[in-house]
């Protein structure tokens, strides 16, 4: 279509491909104005667009390919809950029935197709399907009812191993919008998944009569936060735009340059498709002209030069005219897509794929040479973490040649689809523990550091400046003086304006603040400090998730990385046992081997060893993780996790419950509402949990009041807290401050005013603040339980992520210099269990005979801080 809007210059269009000829990066307007391209112009822009790609490919390491993927095509239901006003593929159930097809199709027959596809030298099944059509038409929620399936996810992800095992297809899903969550649950059974973007234009999906009208997974906003998930979670994803549905030309601009933002900042878009709409009969737009071929291929030259020679950029050579193939290539496609040649293209069933042989010979008049790729694209194949989960790498593997590309003399054979051998031996550096206190880190950071996280560049420019500026005013300090007094009688009662207020409190102000803080809690738990004799057992820090903040995940190569056997984990707790402790404290990397069984493992283990020692273990992170890997909903995780022994859950993994943090801090992580869910869950099963919050990074004081807000309505709802812990950032070590990104922790005042706030927001709901030592030191956490903390958290034995981050107060406290802190503000201690009770006399007595010990009972030293290392002790 034409932009009426905006028509530029003749000579508006001369600088434009002038500074495109010069290799200048395109704005928004630039890249609108090359749109209009035609004739000569376009030659000009095909030209430039020509160059960019070969730099890529050059760059790729396959000079002069153009690659495609054979695929069968398996529809695995043609309902859909959306109305889209140009689809074709979907029917109605009466549609389907007239037929004589079932709501979906049979597991026989989904395999008849891979099985057919198989014996042609496909190597992709490509899963297409209407977006959760059990949400509008009974007849698709009574099949998957009568079949045992509890959404057409779940049934998708069903077949998709059924594939991988009986036939070895690599599946590629696109079952359209999909959650955070549901992406975790098909991750580990495809390389690689997709959902076109198509446009970003809110006015197609608002406006009564346009493409995306009454079609509820068209939001633009929607779909590009399935981008954004599918990024996070270091999915090999396909996306794209439709073009000629009725956006405008800048609006195309923007679908590009979305993608691109997206593009960088994960490095998961695969390739981008960039679709012609063709008009199809009997649909709401059937009277409306297919996009003209001039206006077409200016979009994919526009395209190229806007996503960069990395790009891998795909036009369907269906829907283009096989003697106009050759202008797509000249406009930078360096992709065909799938092509198959059994099935047809179920969404564009009147445009028939062109013969291999045909579009080889067809690529080959262009200049270029034709190969086979897979469904994942060469530079994840030949990555393969974290893009890969384990349990399909078997599978890719056998397919895949050294370069990435298909193996074309490989036919596919099915390969059973499991969890990963655990190497259960003990692997890497398995004395951290130890080392990180005497020898110190090996490297300075993980070895994939400028992958893993994403683009830095593109998170710093869209973060922009985490620099903190306060100042001073009598207008501030008389707001602190009558946030007090409102918070003497009331406070928990305070509104967000006036916790702010105080969150800025400084000098006299302060002190203020923190003394209200004491009385309250004075008032509520008393003077006495609690802490817990326990141990900390991190039984691995190989992971891939991607935490921006975290200096304590390790590549599983990597010289730091280590897996403890079951063994060491068991022999931990027994040496934990002898000491005197009550907890054992156990988290790990989210490790890509391990199955998700393996947290069942680990909790038998601590209670086969001590079966009365409390297990305070696996953070949400590592819930979701191991739901997903064994298929059960949080709930039947944490029941099965609570029958091998889990007692109560860390709160940890929630940093910032706010989403716009959350994504600038971790790549990876679950959304805060997955961490209210699992946590709620948690409590109504009777299974506590401790609450937190990681403070002075990319944050403000707004970002910790809506975090206590969360945490208090939880408290109201469950009451399943026992604590709540204040974390302030680590920052030496920690990524993201060393990508200039975060700033270097908080200030001294920012912890006091935070420490003070969280007791009187949290009073009558959470009655223990936790203060840590770990982080803060002798002397900072005093300062915090003189105002409103009450309690040090645990002596802890070994400490490895706050030291690998750089934190230097040591890795152990023992009972003796915990009483010390204690008595030097003049208050006692008092040791507790996990749950703030009384720990057994016969534990109370086994801690004091290692008062003054600790770990050093068993020979070996952790309490060493850097200075003293540096000293020779």
């Amino acid at each position: 279509m034409t932009d009426a809007a905006f028509v530029p210059t003749a000579s508006a269009l001369s600088r434009a491909l002038k500074r495109a000829e010069t290799g200048v990066a395109l704005d928004a307007t630039e890249a609108e104005t090359l749109l209009h391209c035609r004739h000569d112009d376009l030659d000009r822009l095909l030209a430039v667009a020509g160059r960019v790609r070969d730099a890529g490919l050059e760059r790729a390491g396959r000079p002069g390919v153009i690659t495609y993927s054979r695929k069968v095509f398996i529809p695995l239901t043609h309902l859909c809950r959306d109305r889209c006003h140009y689809c074709v593929f979907v029917q109605t159930p009466n549609q389907l029935a007239a037929q004589g097809k079932a709501p979906f199709m049979s597991p026989d027959e989904v395999l008849e197709v891979a099985r057919q596809g198989a014996a042609l030298g496909c190597k992709e099944a490509l899963f297409t399907l209407g977006d959760r059509p059990e949400d509008r038409w009974p007849a698709a929620r009574e099949w998957l009812d009568a079949h045992g399936y509890d959404s057409t996810i779940d049934y998708l992800r069903a077949m998709a191993i059924r594939v991988l095992e009986e036939t070895g297809l690599l599946p590629h899903l696109n079952p359209g919008v999909m959650t955070w969550e549901e992406i975790q649950r098909l991750k580990p059974v495809a390389p690689s998944m997709g959902m076109m973007l198509e446009t970003t234009s809110r006015r197609l999906f608002e406006t009564r009569g346009l493409a995306h009208f009454g079609s509820p997974d068209k939001d633009p906003e929607l779909r590009l936060r399935v981008l954004e998930d599918a990024g996070r979670s270091s999915v090999p994803f396909t996306s794209g735009l439709l073009l000629g549905i009725g956006e405008t030309y800048a609006e195309r601009v923007d679908g590009i340059f979305a993608l691109r933002a997206t593009s960088r900042r994960f490095g998961a878009i695969q390739e981008v498709i960039i679709q012609n709409f063709r008009a199809k009969p009997r649909t709401a737009m059937r009277a409306t002209d297919d996009l003209d071929l001039q206006e077409y291929i200016a979009a994919v030259a526009v395209s190229r030069l806007v996503l960069g020679p990395g790009a891998r950029l795909q036009a369907p050579p269906n829907l283009t005219d096989a003697e106009e193939l050759g202008l797509l290539i000249r406009a930078g496609i360096d992709d065909w897509g799938g092509v198959s040649p059994l099935t047809p293209d179920h969404v564009n069933p009147e445009r028939p794929w062109p013969q291999i042989d045909e579009l080889t010979r067809l690529t080959a008049l262009s200049g270029f040479t034709l190969r086979e790729r897979l469904t994942a694209h060469p530079h994840y194949v030949r990555a393969e973490e974290p893009w890969l989960d384990p349990r399909v790498l078997p599978h890719v593997r056998a397919l895949a040649g050294p370069d990435g590309l298909a193996d074309e003399s490989v036919r596919p054979v099915g390969l059973p689809w499991q969890e990963p051998d655990p190497d259960w031996a003990g692997s890497g550096r398995v004395d951290l523990h130890t080392a990180i206190d005497t020898e110190g880190r090996r490297t300075a950071a993980r070895s994939d550091v400028d992958a893993v996280y994403g683009d830095w560049d593109e998170l710093r420019e869209a973060v922009g400046d985490t620099t903190r500026v306060r100042t001073a005013s009598p207008a501030l300090s008389a707001g602190v003086r009558a946030a007090l007094r409102r918070a003497e009688t009331d406070p928990a009662g305070l509104t967000d304006a006036e916790y702010l207020t105080l969150l800025e409190a400084d000098g006299d102000d302060l002190d203020a603040l923190a003394s209200l803080a004491d009385d309250v809690r004075r008032d509520t738990v008393g003077d006495p400090i609690g802490y817990v004799v326990n141990r900390n057992i991190n039984f691995t820090n190989v992971c891939y998730t991607g935490c921006r903040f975290c200096a304590f995940a390790q590549r599983r190569t990597d010289a730091d990385a280590y897996t403890l056997s079951m063994t060491q984990v068991g022999d931990r707790v027994d040496e934990a046992w002898a000491l005197g402790a009550t907890e054992i404290c156990m988290q790990g990397g989210i490790h890509p081997d391990l199955p998700g069984t393996a947290y069942f493992d680990l909790a038998r283990e601590v209670k086969r060893r001590q079966p009365e020692i409390h297990l305070h273990a696996f953070s949400p992170m590592e819930i979701v993780n191991g739901a997903t890997r064994t298929g059960l909903s949080f709930a039947e995780f944490l029941t099965a996790a609570k029958e091998a022994g889990l007692d109560t859950i860390p709160g940890t993994a929630a940093e910032i419950l706010d989403d716009e943090v959350r994504w600038v801090l971790t790549k990876g992580k679950l959304p805060a509402a997955t961490w209210v869910e699992i946590v709620s869950t948690a409590h109504r099963l009777g299974i506590r949990s401790s609450s937190t919050m990681m403070y002075g990074h990319v944050d403000n004081p707004t970002h910790w009041v809506g975090h206590l807000r969360t945490l208090a309505a939880l408290q109201d709802d469950t009451g399943g807290f026992t604590e709540f812990v204040l974390l302030p950032f680590v920052h030496a070590s920690s990524p993201v401050y060393l990508a200039g990104v975060a700033r270097p922790g908080p200030t001294a005042q920012e912890n006091r005013a935070v420490h003070a706030v969280a007791r009187l927001l949290l009073h009558g709901r959470i009655d223990r603040i936790q203060t840590s030592w770990v982080k803060l030191g002798t002397a900072g956490t005093q300062l915090m339980l003189q105002g409103g903390a009450d309690d040090v958290g645990g002596t802890l034995m070994e400490e490895t992520i706050s030291r690998m981050a750089g934190a230097d107060n040591g890795s152990e406290k023992t009972v003796a210099e915990l009483e010390e802190l204690a008595a030097a503000i003049g208050r006692p201690a008092r040791q507790r269990t996990t749950t703030y009770g009384t720990p057994s006399d016969d534990r109370l007595a086994a801690a004091r005979a290692h008062r003054a010990e600790g770990y050093a009972a068993t020979g070996r030293r952790l309490a060493l801080t850097i200075a003293e290392v540096r000293a020779g002790a």
